[in-house]
């Protein structure tokens, strides 16, 4: 292209440069912030004890406590994604409290709200430790997750129950639990609760080791329950 028909170019204006920039940066960060929403389900957290955690489904009202009952959905697995128990392969949630259950899944409930959605990634030391039922499909040292949805949450049932005051059964409408869940502790026959076995929360893994027999959570699940 000749000088004659080449397109001629302006000289920028003082300062024009400058301002090309700030958009160029404020347009880059709109784009993180979009990626950071966009990806917002995918972030992981960790409290001081080292639980792992990712929140899917943040929930409603206030957390979890220890005079809750709450009934759930969960999902184990190992780190390679092996299912080893599911509620919901056996079409029944389960009711809990905070205590009984191993430390990691009772520190997870806290952290959740009705109708919330977490995985937990929870270490051997927060597990079963040295109290690993004979027969479980994982062993001392691996980690395991756990999805967890809260369908619902009695609070103060677990109070109540305690020191027998009326009320304290889900199905007495008292706590807010829908008509047909299991009681407390109680699942169909031949499963047992994430902890079951194992030492309550806050005690040390390998404390009050399981007798001879114990079966690991769902490892009797009847034929075509457990993947």
């Amino acid at each position: 292209m000749s000088s004659v028909t080449a397109v001629p170019i302006r000289p920028l204006k003082k300062g024009a440069v400058g301002k090309m920039w700030i958009g160029v940066a404020a347009l880059c960060l709109a784009g993180a912030g979009l990626a950071w929403v966009g990806t917002s389900s995918m972030q992981m957290s960790q409290t001081e004890s080292g639980l792992r955690y990712r929140v899917i489904q943040e929930g409603e009202g206030e957390p979890v406590t220890s005079a809750d009952l709450v009934m759930l959905h969960y999902v184990g697995r190992l780190e390679n994604g092996t299912e080893f128990d599911s509620s919901r392969t056996r079409g029944q949630p389960m009711v809990t409290g905070t205590s009984g259950i191993i430390p990691g899944f009772s520190e997870g409930l806290q952290l959740m709200r009705q109708g919330g959605r977490y995985r937990l990634w929870i270490p051997p030391e927060m597990g079963y430790g040295s109290s690993v039922p004979p027969g479980a499909p994982f062993g001392p040292t691996d980690t395991l997750v756990f999805d967890i949805e809260i369908m619902e949450i009695a609070r103060g049932a677990a109070t109540a129950s305690f020191m027998g005051q009326p009320g304290a059964s889900p199905h007495s409408g008292g706590g807010g639990m829908p008509e047909g869940a299991l009681p407390e502790g109680m699942l169909p026959e031949g499963m047992l609760p994430p902890g079951a076995g194992a030492p309550p929360s806050g005690e040390a893994p390998g404390a009050g080791a399981p007798p001879a027999g114990a079966a690991a959570p769902g490892a009797t699940a009847p034929a075509g329950n457990s993947q």
